[in-house]
């Protein structure tokens, strides 16, 4: 379990060496790395001293859990079998009418159309392999570690691994793996549900995560398994009694009014309030049994929220700067709409000056690219609303202006900030960042990141690679989730094309399947998956550029309306091909990346191509159906195209302006990654894929 964590993570694996009289032999470990080349994979050379290291018994079991681990990673690990075998060739040649007969054949018997594939020469495609290095156990600690640190919210992914890591973690491990912070709460009651639930916690051990009512509240959401983000309401477990008192007893710990903060999520708190039987503890638990009197009894309680609202609906912007400033967080979160709801700016920016330094990095961050960006024509501001569905919601941006004046004042301010507090944390030399850094975002929140063979921050654009054909995959499975049979499951692969305005050019999809226009072929329509099903889409890129498209969108379609979280497996991807009727159909070391889609929603986009600059956009987004029209592309024109020009236009904090701070502030820039010795760029060094390192030890 944990190489199957640690290798989807950092490409690392434990070999434990030790001496044997029969050591692997070179024969063994070359038939090996080439077997996993195929999947795209290779060792390193001290992965590949360890390993000799082990008997020909201990290599093989290592082999093949590697193997399996490596498959699933690349989508390899399932059998394709698309309605056209010879694809794309065979959907390109044959007539309209047998085309319609086959899915006519398909849609009534379930069967796929008879056929053979034709002999396809081999794969010329020479992908450069990714290579597996050798890890230790310390390091492994030291990932989970970085992780729990991080300064914005986790994914489900990220959270099974951390549980794991738990799980396996012996007692004096402990100490590696918790931090004795985490900044982040919803973290926090994760982390703390997950040491309670393999019997590792106590009061003295986790007391410290806990500074308010709310943070007990998300340890109880995430301990009845729950949203620990609060985005949703957890139905409570029945709490036995020594847990009661576990959870009271950090509650009665709580510094300030414990009520005002538990009055933000009322309803929890009562429902949550029947289950703990405060009254039980009065003696013990004084302040706690006076906060839950409060809110079962609806007694009065001027609120610091209540207030501040008051004083935006009358616009009172001094009493807004006394209120907002004795939390900087709030009023760094609130700036735009305080400056717009006056005309005494400079009070308001003076007042954000005094508390700057108060404010958390991400947030200064956010607050410093808002206003940099403040006076771009965007048309739309774009929303990713808290919870574990990847939604987005775009509005237009009708906000008056502020001066820009005072948004350079803002940004001055925010750097000022950050330039100080980064110069605190320990030098860096000689620093190389790499320009090409300023198309990937910083990671701010992760919650409802998917799964993938290479996690990255939504919005990043990423260069396509070789070839000229993209082949987009998908496969699913319907079968028994929780007990309850899925029923027959239809899911179908889309591609949208538009122009560099967004006007529709074509799409490809079930029902058109090759493009009149340019070369674009879909693999065909299957309907049905108990032992699993495919479907591919290729495009010429050439092509499809020539004729005046530009953005592509991928989208799968749950046309038999099953959310995707209720499936037993769904997944898509991507791969880059030179010559797309060469090698199999399904390629594994041609994978550029695989994403899982479980969200719960019936629409997923999981990334939009912009082929005049050859760059892949990551979106891994959902869409909430149109509810008039059937669900496939469609039906669906209005809200891909809103997307679409939402997650193209969208402007967020980037690692070039973050790295480049902490050169600045405790570094000295250098020309090239040779004269350097600390490095941020796209392949060496800190990377954008170091996600857990970047949240937890370059957003303090």
């Amino acid at each position: 379990m944990i190489n199957t964590i640690y290798l989807r993570r950092a490409s690392k694996v434990i070999v434990n060496r030790r001496q044997n009289p029969e050591p692997v032999s070179k024969t063994h470990l070359a038939t090996a790395l080439k077997n996993i080349a195929q999947l795209g994979f290779t060792f390193s050379p001290p992965l590949m001293h360890a390993v000799r290291t082990m008997s020909q018994e201990e290599f093989a079991s290592f082999y093949d859990g590697l193997v399996a681990d490596l498959k699933v990673m690349v989508g390899a690990h399932v059998p394709y079998t698309p309605m056209y075998p010879d694809f794309p060739v065979q959907v390109m040649e044959e007539t309209d009418a047998e085309l319609y007969l086959n899915a006519v054949y398909h849609y009534l018997t379930l069967n796929l159309p008879e056929g053979e594939p034709a002999d396809r020469p081999p794969l010329p495609d020479e992908a450069a392999l990714k290579v597996i290095d050798l890890g230790s156990k310390a390091e492994f600690n030291a990932t989970i570690r970085r992780l729990i640190q991080a300064k914005g919210s986790i994914s489900e992914t990220d959270q099974k691994d951390i549980d794991a890591a738990i799980e396996y973690a012996e007692p004096h491990e402990l100490d590696d793996l918790l931090p004795d912070e985490i900044p982040f709460k919803e973290n926090a009651g994760f982390v703390a549900a997950s040491l309670i639930k393999h019997d590792k916690a106590n009061l003295h051990l986790i007391g410290k995560y806990f500074k308010t009512a709310t943070d007990v509240l998300r340890l109880a959401a995430a301990w009845s398994d729950g949203d620990v983000s609060l985005a949703q309401a957890t139905r409570f477990r029945k709490f036995k009694r020594r847990e009661r008192r576990l959870l009271l007893g950090l509650l009665e710990q709580c510094g300030g009014q414990i009520a005002e903060d538990m009055l933000r999520y009322k309803e929890r708190w009562v429902r949550l309030g029947e289950i703990l039987h405060p009254s039980e503890y009065g003696a013990r638990f004084k302040r706690c049994g006076e906060a839950f009197d409060i809110l079962r009894n609806d007694k009065p309680l001027t609120t610091w929220g209540g207030s501040v609202e008051l004083a935006f609906q009358y616009r009172n912007v001094w009493t807004l700067i006394d209120l907002l400033t004795r939390r900087p967080g709030e009023l760094a979160r609130r700036l735009d709409h305080l400056l717009r709801s006056t005309e005494y700016t400079d009070y308001v920016a003076l007042a954000f000056g005094e508390v700057a330094d108060q404010v958390s990095t991400p947030v200064l961050l956010q607050v410093k690219k808002h206003f940099a960006c403040r006076h771009e024509p965007r048309g739309l501001r774009v929303f990713f609303p808290k919870g574990n569905a990847a939604k987005a919601y775009a509005i237009p941006d009708e906000r008056p202006e502020i001066d820009a004046a005072v948004c350079e004042e803002i940004m001055a301010l925010c750097e000022k900030a950050l330039l100080k507090r980064f110069a605190e944390l320990p030098p860096l030399g000689k620093t190389y960042v790499d320009e090409r850094l300023r198309r990937y975002n910083v990671p701010f929140s992760q919650r409802s990141a998917s799964k993938a063979l290479r996690t990255i921050v939504r919005g990043s654009r990423l260069p396509m690679g070789e070839g000229d054909t993209v082949r987009f995959f998908t496969w699913w499975k319907e079968g028994m989730v929780d007990g309850k049979p899925t029923g027959r499951v239809d899911i179908d692969l889309s591609a949208v094309m538009y122009d560099r305005d967004w006007n529709y050019v074509e799409h490809i999809s079930y029902t058109n399947l090759r493009s009149s226009k340019y070369r674009a072929v879909h693999s065909g329509d299957i309907v049905s998956a108990p032992q699993g099903a495919c479907e591919f889409i290729d495009l010429h890129i050439p092509s499809v550029v020539d004729y005046g498209g530009r953005y592509v969108v991928a989208s799968l379609h749950s046309y038999t309306s099953q959310p995707y979280c209720d499936l037993p497996e769904c997944f898509a991807g991507w791969m880059m091909r030179k010559k797309p009727g060469s090698g199999e159909i399904f390629e594994p070391k041609t994978v550029a990346n695989k994403i899982d889609i479980t969200a719960d929603t019936q629409i997923a986009i999981p990334v939009i191509l912009d082929l005049v600059e050859r760059t892949v956009i990551w979106t891994d987004l959902s869409l909430t159906r149109y509810p008039h029209y059937v669900n496939n592309v469609e039906g669906n024109q209005k809200g891909m195209v809103l997307m679409g020009k939402a997650m193209t236009k969208l402007r967020k904090p980037d690692l070039y302006d973050l790295f480049m701070l902490h050169a600045k502030a405790r570094g000295e820039l250098v020309d090239t990654p040779e004269q350097a010795e600390a490095v941020f760029s796209v392949e060496h060094g800190v990377t954008p894929y170091d996600i857990e390192l970047i949240m937890a030890e370059y957003m303090a």
